[in-house]
């Protein structure tokens, strides 16, 4: 991914997520929102803990994100200290609108990191 691409991500309001099946390893791609900073992405499952894309990564932390036909594979890292599962959720606000935050996601226990280099 190119720094063109990374400044997309700035003004993107989705990225495809792609990761392992738990159970059928396949490949399963979703559209989730993401809240870029400094060189790295972070995610909200909507369902916090119980959201199954958040399960398949406990299970494989590789993934793959894609931007605007761009592909970068890493491996994610799962954020369970309440403190900065606190901040991510205050930056989504932020990104996306509190209201629109409260309507989408039922549960704030869990979130992902993903290093972009």
């Amino acid at each position: 991914m190119s720094n063109r691409d990374l400044k997309d991500l700035s003004i993107g309001n989705e990225i495809d997520l792609t990761v392992k099946g738990r159970n059928s390893g396949q490949d399963i791609s979703r559209p989730v929102w993401f809240v870029h900073e400094d060189d790295k992405l972070y995610l909200l499952p909507v369902q916090g803990s119980g959201t199954n894309w958040y399960r398949n990564v406990l299970k494989n932390p590789n993934v793959k994100i894609s931007v605007k036909k761009q592909e970068l594979s890493g491996k994610a890292r799962t954020i369970t200290d309440d403190n900065k599962i606190k901040e991510i959720v205050e930056k989504f606000r932020s990104k996306y609108g509190n209201s629109d935050v409260q309507k989408y996601y039922s549960k704030f226990d869990v979130g992902i990191e993903f290093p972009l280099k």
